[in-house]
């Protein structure tokens, strides 16, 4: 049985650009709660770039975890541009990877701290710097996860093709 994960984003040439490049990723996640590392580890030979993972689905967890200041998760709180940057390169710096993306947001059915579900922030950091995308999707919790995913992908995948 193909993965379902892999096939419904292009997981495949994130895991052979960075194989070319090098190049290592980690994930810290919130809404998607691992998601995206599962999709990438469904690829074969994944392990040669993947390092890890750090679900941070509570907001202690994404300052203890994932490294985003205090500060700025009680200035901004979990679901903000600011986070899903530290997110991004706190996965890095933990994990010891190249590239760090980090995903926060609201899958629903409720809103969450004024944010309406569908909504999310993208971190991806990298060698050339730290690039935050603010997403607002639609649909139950699965697409919106599953949304968050794809994008995440393919933002990494923009960014090596750079």
């Amino acid at each position: 049985m193909t993965d379902p994960l892999t096939a419904a984003v292009p997981a495949r040439d994130v895991i052979e650009a960075l194989t070319r490049r090098g190049e290592t990723v980690a994930t810290a996640e919130s809404l998607t709660a691992g998601l995206l590392a599962a999709t990438l580890a469904g690829v074969p030979g994944a392990s040669v770039v993947l390092r890890g993972g750090l679900i941070v689905y509570a907001t202690d967890l994404k300052g203890t975890l994932g490294d985003v200041d205090a500060d700025v998760l009680a200035a901004d709180g979990p679901v903000a541009r600011r986070t899903a940057a530290q997110l991004a390169e706190g996965a890095a710096r933990r994990c010891g990877a190249d590239w760090g993306v980090g995903l926060t947001g609201v899958a629903g059915p409720d809103s969450q701290d004024g944010h309406p579900p569908g909504t999310v922030f993208l971190g991806v950091a990298g060698p050339d710097g730290t690039e935050v995308t603010r997403l607002e999707l639609s649909g139950d919790r699965w697409e919106i996860r599953l949304g968050s995913v794809r994008a995440a992908v393919s933002s990494l995948l923009e960014r090596l093709a750079r």
